[in-house]
Parts: structure tokens; sequence; C-alpha cells
């Protein structure tokens, strides 16, 4: 592993000026423009509503984060993916779990058969979580994980880890995914009812206002809502009504709102439109600041900040012509950058595929490095700040969401428009469309419905993940379960049942249970017996 000077990216933007030479300002104004003596009114970065971004200096004081996704098959296995992406100049690590550990089961229950490893890494236990991070220094890197549902307890392992690592809760940095809103809406992967996982989502935030204040309790995410056929304007909308859910039940539970909102983080997805992505990011920041301030009443200005990490668009990518998924990234990736993101994942060519290969990871970013260092992007804040058409995408967009929350209030609030399939069914229908302008050759995709190569063969390596992979998990939580003291176990598996019938706060009852080794499985059957299972009802 590298030292501490080694784990931040050590590049820096040596001066602000194009390739030519010439100086470019840190932010343009009509006055740069027109010397006509007008004093229009204009939005600065940094200053309310933040449309043109949170910082003041935007990437000149301080680049995104640069982040891959990064998990599959065992804990060892990921750790040395994250070492390769730390190696070549990744400044965060980002987590990706296994389907059974994303549903709450251990990799021996009965539904994890054939999933385990496969699209993630599987975390049963601490000592899963020790693997994960062998010789990583949780105090020196950021840590995003990707998790929603048993997000509580798998973060508690990570937390119990950071103890043996002898690493304050305080100096830990990162962000936990924990947005159970979109998984009713668009993942599908739940295992309470709404109102107990909401109420362990509160809990979270309130246990790390106090002990981890430096993490991002939760990332308000779109991206799985534009992934499963969202249009831009219902990405922005779904999200923000999901934050403000978020905000409610907090308030609701007596958290102060500028105890929690300055942790509140979003995860957007970049999509293939350029102009309308960067117009998206652009109204989200407008939106949130707005509500929070003069919804909420909101008094600390970092209550009002929409501060987000954007994904290029993984539905984008095609199986046909893999290595033109590169170019479609960069521009996505580059619209997300524009848009003002404070962390940035880039897909690799192959996911279409398979889990990424690591030159395919490579690439991916090393396109992050490109737009940072050699493109001239970061330079300047919200360089298309002033575009008529964007200015007028940014309104129309924010208008468009703004009716999606005026009908969602009508219904009852988010929850009930959840249950109701609202959002389901709006997305259901502009996926159709989406697909159905695809098959009739109203939108291009190249390689698909245009430019098609007819005797393409795939030249690019594709990652595997062998079955012995799960044979193995499921011998290490065996033998953690064998190891460790049973009877501990037990008694704090009691203990977290008893709270969970009590309003008590569940995470230090979680935190006991990971450090006793209980496994993911157990503590969700605890749970269970509890606040029950959710089942979807058909709308369709």
């Amino acid at each position: 592993m590298k030292n501490q000077s080694e784990v931040s990216n050590p590049v820096q933007i040596p001066e602000f000026t194009t390739v030519s030479g010439r100086p470019v300002n840190q932010v343009y104004l009509h006055s740069d423009v027109l010397d006509d003596g007008s004093k229009t009114t204009q939005d600065l970065p940094g200053e309310y509503p933040f449309t043109r971004g949170i910082h003041p200096t935007m990437y000149r004081g301080k680049l995104w984060t640069m982040r891959q996704f990064a998990g599959m098959g065992t804990a060892e296995q990921t750790n040395e993916r994250f070492r390769f992406l730390l190696d070549r100049g990744q400044t965060g690590l980002s987590t990706a779990f296994d389907n059974p550990t994303l549903y709450g089961w251990d990799s021996d229950h009965p539904h994890s058969e054939g999933e385990v490893g496969k699209t993630g890494v599987a975390v049963d236990s601490l000592a899963d979580m020790e693997r994960l991070f062998d010789s990583i220094p949780l105090d020196q890197v950021s840590t995003s994980m990707t998790i929603n549902a048993p997000a509580a307890w798998i973060f508690t392992m990570f937390l119990a880890n950071a103890e043996k690592q002898g690493v304050p809760f305080s100096k830990l940095r990162g962000t936990l995914q924990n947005d159970i809103l979109k998984e009713y809406i668009a993942q599908k992967e739940w295992i309470f009812p709404p109102t107990p996982h909401l109420r362990i989502i509160t809990d979270l935030f309130a246990f790390c206002a106090e002990h981890v204040p430096q993490w991002n309790t939760i990332s308000i995410s779109g991206y799985h809502i534009r992934e499963a056929g969202a249009t831009a304007a219902q990405e922005l909308a779904f999200t923000l009504m999901d934050g403000f859910t978020y905000v409610d039940h907090a308030i609701a539970a007596g958290m102060a709102v500028d105890e929690f909102a300055p942790r509140l983080s979003f995860f957007f997805n970049s999509h293939l439109d350029f102009f309308e992505e960067i117009a998206k990011l652009r109204a989200a920041r407008r939106i949130w600041a707005r509500h929070m301030r003069e919804r909420y009443g909101a008094k600390n200005p970092k209550s009002w900040l929409c501060r987000f990490h954007v994904q290029t668009a993984g539905c984008s990518l095609t199986a046909q012509q893999p290595e033109v998924n590169i170019v479609r990234t960069a521009l996505e990736a580059l619209a997300g950058v524009l848009g003002g993101c404070q962390s940035l994942h880039t897909n690799s060519m192959d996911e279409a595929l398979a889990l990424p290969s690591d030159k395919a990871v490579e690439i991916a970013l090393r396109t992050q490095q490109v737009i940072a260092f050699e493109s001239g992007a970061a330079n300047v804040a919200d360089p298309l700040g002033g575009s008529y058409f964007v200015e007028k995408l940014t309104r129309d967009i924010e208008a468009e969401a703004e009716a999606y929350f005026v009908q969602i209030v009508a219904m009852g609030g988010m929850v009930t428009a959840i249950e109701r399939g609202f959002p389901q069914q709006e997305i259901t229908r502009s996926a159709y469309e989406y697909q159905r302008a695809i098959s009739e050759n109203r939108r291009i995709a190249i390689g698909v419905n245009a430019f098609v190569n007819r005797d393409e063969e795939l030249v690019i390596p594709i990652l595997e993940i062998d079955d012995s992979v799960e044979c193995n998990q499921i011998s290490q939580v065996r033998s953690v379960r064998e190891g460790r003291d049973n009877l501990a176990v037990r008694e704090r598996l009691l203990a977290l049942e008893a709270a969970a019938r009590t309003k008590s706060n569940l995470i230090p009852y979680l935190l006991e249970c990971s450090r006793a080794y209980a496994t993911e499985g157990e503590i969700t059957l605890a749970l269970i017996r509890v606040f029950g299972e959710f089942r979807e009802q058909s709308i369709f």
C-alpha cells in the first residue's frame, strides 16, 4: 500500500490557461461578453441558489473525487482491485456488493445459490470486511458503499473494522448509499416495508451526526431511477422528492434540520444527451437549495448544498462494438464535470458484457484524468453558464420537476405515491417510449440500429468469476460461525430484536452484533421477526 502522501492524487493543474497559453478567468459573467454597462443580476458559483456550483472556485480549488466502482468475487479479489486503482491515481474507493449481500442474505442462504460474488463482492460478516480493506488506511481514503436495504449493518461492520485498525470514527470519510425509497421505485432490492426502513435510516442520521461527523449518511439516488428508464426530469423529480421525504422523517424523529442535512448527498446519472444532463444537474442544486432554505428553514448554508456523485449511464452502453462505449462514457463524464459534480465514476467499455476487466477499468479512470488535466474543463467554474440553450434547459427541467412535486404532494407524499405505483408507472412509460424510438429507428444507437458491423467479433478480454468463489465464500462464512463466541452473538441478536420493538436507536445494537461477528443474514432475520417483509403489489 502506498504511504499517506501517495494515497491522494499528487497531480494538480499547473496553470489556468488554454492549450495556446491564453489565460482564463475563474468564472465568466455577462459583463465579460457585453460591455454595455448593464447591471443584470447573476448567480455566482458558491452563492445561493448554487446553480453554477457549490464552491466559488469549483475545480480550481479541488478536483472532484475520482472513483471506479469495484467489487467482484471474494473480499481478497476486490481488495486487489482497490489497490490496482489507487496505484493508478484513483482518489476514492467505491464498493459494489453482490446480490445476496444487497438483499441481506448470507452466502450459504438458498436464495444466494449461483449469485455469490458474481456482480460484486460478497460480505457476510466483519471477517469479510477485514479482508476487503486489508492494509488500506481508512482514515486516508474516502470510501463509498453502494448498498441500501441492509446498509446500516454493513456500515457497522465497516465501523467495527475501523476500530480494529485503530481509526477513530471521527476520521472516517465516505458515503453510504442507504436510499431505500429508490429501491421500491426502481432497483427492487428491499427487505422491510417502508416505515421500518425509514426508521433505521433516521437512526443512522442521528448516530453519525454524533459519532461519524464526516460521513455522508445517505446518497439519495437518481441513478437507478434513470437506469430503469426515467427521463431527466423524472430522475430529478423523484430523487429530490425522496430527499424531501428523508428530511421530513428525520425532523419527525426529533432531529433539527441543520443537525443532519449537511451530510445528505445525492447520486445522479449522466446520460447521453450532453446538454440536458448539464442542465439537470444545475437545476438540482437550485431546487434543493430553495426548498431547504425556504420550506424547511435551514439556517446553515451547508444544509442548502446539493452535493452529488455522478456515474455515467450504464444503460447507454452496448454489447455491440464495445469500444465505442469509451466515447459514450467520455461525453457523459464531461457532462458530469461541466454540471459540477463532487465525485465521478466512469463506466468501463465492457460493462454491457461482464464485470470490468483491469484494462477496461484503467481506461475508464484515464478518461476522468484526461478531462481533469488535459481538456481545460476544470479551469473555469460553470463554463456553460450563460449559454442560452443551457439556461433555458435548466429552467425547463426545474419547472417539470416542480410540477411532479405538486402531483406527488397531492397524493399524500412519496411513500403513498410509491405504494400506488405512480413513479413506477411514469418510469415504465418513459422506458417503453425510449426503446420504441430505437426499435423504430427514430433514435440512433451506434452498432445497434445504425453503422452495424454484421460480422463483428469480440476482441476485448472479459472478466469471468469462477464458480469456486461461491464454494470458498460458503466455507468462510461457516468457519466464522464455528470460530466465534456464539453465546455472545445470540445475546446481541436478542438485544437487537428487543430494541427494534422499542423506539431505541438501533445503530449501537447493530454495531455490537457486528463486533461479535454476527452475519448479515442473522441480523436481517432478527429484524424481520419484528418488522416483517415487504411484498410489492402488481400495478400493471
